[in-house]
Formats: C-alpha cells, structure tokens, sequence
C-alpha cells in the first residue's frame, strides 16, 4: 500500500475530489449518507498520510509548458504538513456529524470541506511554482464557499474574505513570476536566490500570500467576522489548523529553501515587526471581546504572529519553536473552537454575557477547554509553552523590543482565557442554560484526543520536536537538539511571573465589576486605549472597511464628475446655444448699414490679428 501511494502522489488529491463529486450528485435527503461518505474520505485520507510519512518520492508529467510541469514531490516536510492537516481534517468531520447534523447547508459543507483537503494536499506536495499557486488558488474558492454554508447572511463575509486574500493572491502571483525569472526555473527544489536588487521584491510579494493565508494583519479582519457567520466546524477547520498549517508551511519553505534569508537582514527584521504587531494587537481585540468566538478569532491572528516573528529572526531555534508552535496552534486552538461549538450547541448562544456556570453541567468539555486554554496560554507543561520559550529565546537574541512584546502578548493571552472560563464555565448560571447538558460523544472524542495531544507534546515535547520539527532543519541545526526543558531557565521563570501577574490581574478585575466578564474592563476603558478601542470596533483599522470607504468615496466623486459633465453638455451648452441663437436673432433687424458695420468690424478684427501675430 505505501510504495503504491508513493509511486502514484496524485492519488492522494484525486481521491477527496472524487468522492466530493459523488457527494454533489447524491440526493441530500438520504439521511446518513453524505455524513458517511465525508468520514470514510477523511478517513482513507489519513490512512494515506500515515502511510506517505516517511516516504521520499517525486512525481512530474508535461503540463502547461514553459517550465510549468505537474510536479510533486514528497519529502519529510511535506509528509508532516499532510499527515497534521488530515488529522484534523477527520476529527473535524466527526465532530461536525453532531453540529452540522439538520442544517440547510450540510452537504454542501462537506463537499467543500472534500475538495478542501484535496487541495490542501495538492499545494503541500507540489514541487512547481505554478502549480502550488493553482492549488493555493482553489483553496480561495472553497473559502469562500464554506463560508457561505453559513447561511445567507454570511455573504458578505465571504466576499470580504474573497477580496482580503485575493488582493494577497495577485502579490503572490506577482512574486512567483519574479521568482521564476531570477531563478531561470520553476522547480521549488531548485531555488535558492540571494536577497538582494530584484529578489528583494519577490520576497516581499511572496511572503505577503504566505501570512496572509495563515491570518497575519493586515489581512486578518475577516476572520473575526467569519467566527460570527460561518460554521463553527470551518473555524476550527480553516482558519485554526488548515490555513496555519499551510501559510507557515509555505513561509518557512521561502525563507529556508527559496532564499538565502540570514539573521539580522532587513528582511528579517520585516518579517519580526510584522510578527510583533500581529501579536500585540490582536491579542488587545481578543482581550475585549464578548462572544466565545469572536475572542477566540483574534487569538488564532494572534498567534501566528509568533510563528512569523520566529521565522523572522532566521535563526534555527526560532524557526524550530515557530514551526513547533504551528503545529501546537492547530492543535489548541482547533480544540478551544470545538469547546466553542459544543456550547453553542447546547446552550444555543456564544454570547458570554448569556453564558455562565456551564463548567458544571458540560464537565468533560470544560475540562477540554482548561486544557487547550492552558496551552495556548503557555502554562507548563503543556505543548505552547515550550514553543513559546523556544521563540522568547530567538526574540530576545534578534532584540529585546521583539522579546518586550512577545511576553505583552502572553499576558494578555492568558488575561483572555481567564475571563473567557470564569464568564463561560463559572459563577452563576446563564439566562436559558439550567437544561443544559453535556455535548453528545462525537463531538467530545475530536477535544479528547486534540486536549490529550496538548498534554503528550508538551510533557513529552522530544516526540515532536526530534521526529516532526527538527529533521526539517536538517544542517541548520548544526547537532543541536532543542528538545527536553528549556534551556533559558531567566527567560522561563519570567514567563511563569507573566502568567501570575495575568492571574493576579484577573482576581483585580473580576473583583472590581463583580464578574468574570468585566475581568479586563479596567483595561478596555483606560485613558487613551478606551478611545483606540472605539475606533477599532468601529472597522477605523479594517483595512477592508478602509478600503471601501476610499472606493466608495471615489465613486463618489466620478459620480460627480460625470454628472458634471452630462450637465455641461447636456444643460450649459444647450442653454448657451439658445441664448447665443436667440441674441443673434435679434440683432438681425434687416438694417442693410448694420450689416455693413459688423461686415467692417470682423475685418478690423482680422487685420489685427495678423499684425500681432507678425
């Protein structure tokens, strides 16, 4: 079975399409069948990817000519990416058999979600430029269709998120046609350009398709809308793992494979401020925040911002603790979106101000959240804090400023999750939610195990680190093993103050309004910051609400323009026309002498023009 799958990669893309083309010719009143077709594609396809692990294999025919071959290529990177993606794929899947269970759109979901994975697949393996960007490009198209299973009223997200990473898309397109030009090939293999004159500008176009693809600012703002209007099962699918798993994926093969991308350049430090500002100021959205989801949306912005200023220092434990933290992302956050989904489910609402004391009733899901919140929080020893430490470490090296911020948005993380548990799952009972009950077992199993991954990679972080993550490096890590206890035990113990100070400033908060809710009220309405987060809430940095504004207002004044201008030729001319006709009428009196004097005048006229003109 495995050397039939490595002899013959395109199976592994072909084989989710055609059971999404069953799918869609299947009636959608047959109860159990789309469900179960969707499971067994997930399924065979991490079958595949358990079987493709490990394996080295290339796949090329003739395509599109001009150096555009159909070429794939299996490596350990790769087999990693698709091995992850398709494990979250089918715990997705069974999750959503409960959740997406009655909805108007199910089946349509899981067409897209099939065609998702074939796609996926696609992008990670492919060893061509042109290719990848053909896969990557599909991907924009079943985003915006899943999205859209939210229901009507989620159009206009889709088409926001449709434009967001469109106009990243054609930057990237732009930077692949660059790329291929400086390195005479379109093979990824074969890459490796210098940063310098013209590859400068192919990085930068490049990378601007890899974070945004992965959620970074300034093409984020979707996401939280998204959380709102789209199944919960894409959030955690799409936005949590998916597009994280292959935004970093690609990023990292730019800066490892593509470029020659060095500490300390300006394209490093692009990529840390980048990284830094995508951090810090989508963990202070998420700190605010009074829907389970919509907090939890600007966390999964948040971060990637570490993944990217780990990248971005170029140096091999930052780009190890970014591609660990990857993976870790995927895990926790895809686990606290489920929690999401399973509360929403039964209480019928995210709206924390509705929710509370639901730790009782759902015991096995808040036990998943304390977990997953943990993680992301960096608490130890779970998996995100020993990925955090690894970037902490890299930051602090590149420059304290990087480092300053990556521990700001550890508090503020932990501050979230802190008021998001105690509104959630403690204090007293929401309106409505005295029948709740715990969340059926399809859905607990996919947090089970996601919860229990948390647990196992960062009590025994050396399974990840020596056989996923650092392989990928191969020389860069010149023999040295970043797995076991952090080797910075100053930068560790002031990540456990951090947590403290986090914990010590919820107690505050809770206790000055009375209620976990307003846990970080004191922070939300602080001078200065009260007016910044005004006119954040108001879309003032939306840079796709910006942008509508700015095409709205120039349509605006072409209007004008044009009405303009039907007015001078339709309205002015017109009048000018009858008022000059109407004079010259007049002035025709049939007075022969008249006649004679206007006669003598347009000579006089003509005579001196041409003597000025001599």
């Amino acid at each position: 079975m495995r050397d039939f799958l490595i002899n013959n990669l395109p199976i592994v893309i072909i084989s989710p399409a055609i059971l999404a083309l069953l799918l869609l010719v299947l009636p959608a009143k047959l109860r159990g069948v789309k469900e179960g077709i969707a499971l067994t594609g997930v399924f065979a396809n991490l079958v595949g990817a358990i079987y493709l692990y490990g394996g080295n294999a290339t796949f090329e025919m003739p395509w599109g000519g001009f150096g555009i071959d159909f070429s794939l290529r299996l490596y350990h990177f790769s087999a990693f990416i698709i091995l992850a993606a398709s494990g979250f794929a089918f715990l997705v899947v069974l999750y959503s058999t409960v959740f997406m269970k009655g909805r108007e759109f199910a089946k349509q979901f899981y067409i897209y979600l099939l065609f998702t994975v074939a796609l996926v697949n696609g992008a990670i393996l492919a060893n061509n430029l042109v290719v990848m960007l053909f896969f990557w490009e599909g991907l924009l198209v079943t985003l915006f269709a899943m999205i859209m299973t939210g229901g009507r009223g989620s159009f206009p997200t889709a088409v926001k998120s449709l434009v967001l990473i469109g106009v990243s898309d054609l930057c990237m397109m732009l930077g692949i046609g660059m790329t291929g030009y400086l390195a005479k090939t379109l093979a990824i293999d074969k890459i490796h350009l210098p940063l310098e004159s013209w590859g400068i500008f192919a990085f930068i176009f490049l990378i601007i398709g890899a974070i945004s693809k992965a959620g970074s600012m300034p093409f984020h703002t979707w996401i939280p809308d998204a959380a709102v209007d789209a199944p919960l099962p894409f959030m955690a699918f799409l936005p949590a793992a998916l597009e994280k798993l292959l935004g970093i994926y690609f990023l990292a093969r730019i800066c490892i494979d593509l470029f020659d991308f060095k500490p300390g350049s300006s394209m490093s430090y692009l990529l840390m401020i980048i990284g830094s500002i995508t951090i810090l100021f989508a963990v202070m959205m998420a700190l605010i925040q009074k829907d389970f989801k919509r907090l939890l949306s600007y966390h999964a912005i948040s971060q990637v911002g570490y993944m990217i200023l780990g990248i971005g220092t170029a140096l091999p434990i930052g780009i190890v603790g970014a591609l660990f933290h990857m993976i870790n992302n995927a895990m926790y956050k895809s686990g606290l979106f489920l929690t999401g989904g399973a509360v929403e489910r039964q209480a019928g609402t995210t709206d924390l101000n509705r929710l509370g004391g639901l730790g009782r009733k759902m015991p096995v899901t808040f036990t998943c959240f304390i977990v997953t919140a943990a993680a992301i929080s960096g608490v130890p020893p779970f998996n995100g804090f020993f990925s955090k430490e690894l970037i902490f470490d890299s930051a602090l090296e590149s420059g304290t400023v990087f480092y300053v911020v990556a521990v700001l948005g550890a508090f503020f993380t932990a501050a979230s999750f802190l008021k998001l548990g105690h509104a959630a799952f403690l204090g007293k009972p929401g309106k409505g939610t005295s029948t709740v009950r715990e969340a059926p077992w399809p859905m607990l199993v996919p947090m089970i195990i996601i919860a229990a991954g948390c647990i196992l990679f960062g009590v025994y972080n050396p399974l990840p680190l020596n056989n996923l993550i650092q392989p990928i490096l191969g020389t860069m890590l010149e023999g040295h093993n970043y797995a076991g206890l952090p080797e910075n035990w100053t930068l560790a113990g002031i990540s456990l103050v951090v947590l403290v100070l986090a914990f010590l400033n919820h107690l505050y908060g809770s206790k000055r309004t009375h209620s976990g809710l307003g846990a970080a009220d004191h922070i939300h309405y602080a001078p200065v910051l009260s007016t910044i987060y005004s006119r954040a809430e108001l879309k003032y940095f939306d840079p796709y609400v910006v942008g509508m504004r700015l095409v709205n207002g120039v349509s605006k004044l072409f209007w004008w323009i044009d009405r303009g201008i039907d007015w001078f030729y339709g309205s002015f001319i017109v009048w000018l026309v009858q008022t000059l006709s109407h004079a010259i009428k007049k002035a025709h009196t049939g007075s022969q002498a008249m006649y004679v004097g206007w006669t003598l005048a347009g000579v006089f006229i003509v005579l001196v023009v041409i003597l000025a003109s001599l």
